[in-house]
């Protein structure tokens, strides 16, 4: 069966079979092609923008440059297809399937909306050399410790140390803002609100946190030095510098900020004087876009890996 160059707007293909039928720069433009199998079909530039494909088969499928713009994926199959320049942006996963894929050149996979996890097998993340949008696999579900380590996994390499960011409720808003920033310039980080509820539980996963992410950024402030949480992280970030230090590595784990001069003037702890030694940012006008973005700066500056 070959369409090729056909006008199939609007039309109701549901329900069919094209096992490797030719669609080749076909105007499938809101056409219902819901659970129908398009195995091994040819769709390069095709036009399926607003189409309704739930369900729909395209394992092996080729879809090379076509318009796949918002339109709801939910339940689509497309496990082997060939994706390349392929454009998907507004449009909506629901346990989408993307098996042995190279993602890599795919179009709008930042734009696109999660209404539920999707499946992303791993062989498609080496095959896309982990260039793929995290905020893409994030929505998809995922895990964030596998983000982590991606693109080392991968054999990419790794531009900018991985970090958390630890904050209180009170620097709720220029933690985002931070994080926002670094997230866009490409650093891989986590923002840790120090405010959850204390326990066993939250104090294990601070020593986990510590020990996965490379770099630590505190946000110092009257309020985060008199909770318990973030003192537990600047303790535990310390001891990870001693226990590196000693192995004859890279000791820098601690990066600690300021909002305010609380961490000099008012602060008492037993290891503030190894905490001060440090190059504390200064953010305390951080509402100065010009002061701002020189901190920010020299922050990134400091966040990037060696070569």
């Amino acid at each position: 069966m070959d369409f090729s160059n056909r006008d199939l707007s609007r039309m109701n293909l549901s329900f069919s079979d094209f096992t490797e039928a030719k669609f080749n720069a076909t105007n499938l433009t809101k056409a219902d092609l819901g659970r129908s199998v398009f195995y091994r079909a040819d769709l390069i530039e095709a036009n399926l923008e607003g189409a309704e494909l739930q369900a729909a088969d395209f394992r092996q499928a080729y879809l090379m440059k076509a318009n796949l713009k918002g339109i709801y994926l939910g339940g689509v199959d497309f496990t082997q297809a060939a994706l390349t320049q392929a454009d998907l942006s507004g449009s909506t996963l629901n346990s989408t399937v993307f098996g042995e894929n190279y993602l890599d050149e795919v179009i709008g996979l930042d734009s696109v909306i999660h209404n539920a996890p999707s499946v992303i097998g791993i062989a498609t993340i080496y095959r896309s050399k982990g260039n793929i949008p995290e905020i893409f696999l994030r929505g998809c579900g995922v895990p964030e410790n596998f983000i982590t380590y991606m693109h080392s996994l991968t054999g990419q390499a790794l531009e900018f140390y991985k970090c958390f960011i630890s904050f209180t409720e009170a620097d709720d808003v220029f933690s985002e803002r931070l994080y926002n920033d670094l997230q866009g310039a490409g650093v891989r980080c986590w923002r840790w609100k120090e405010d959850a509820k204390w326990g066993k539980t939250l104090m294990r996963s601070i020593d986990e946190a510590v020990r996965l992410y490379d770099k630590v950024v505190v946000i110092c402030s009257e309020q985060s030095l008199n909770a318990p949480a973030v003192i537990r992280e600047i303790e535990r970030a310390l001891q990870k510098e001693d226990e590196l230090a000693r192995q004859g590595k890279e000791a820098e784990v601690l990066f600690p900020i300021r909002l305010d001069d609380y961490i000099f003037n008012g602060w008492n702890h037993h290891r503030k004087a190894d905490v001060i030694a440090k190059n504390v940012g200064d953010f305390k006008n951080w509402n100065e876009p010009e002061k701002y973005k020189k901190a920010f700066e020299r922050l990134l500056r400091d966040l990037k890996a060696s070569e």
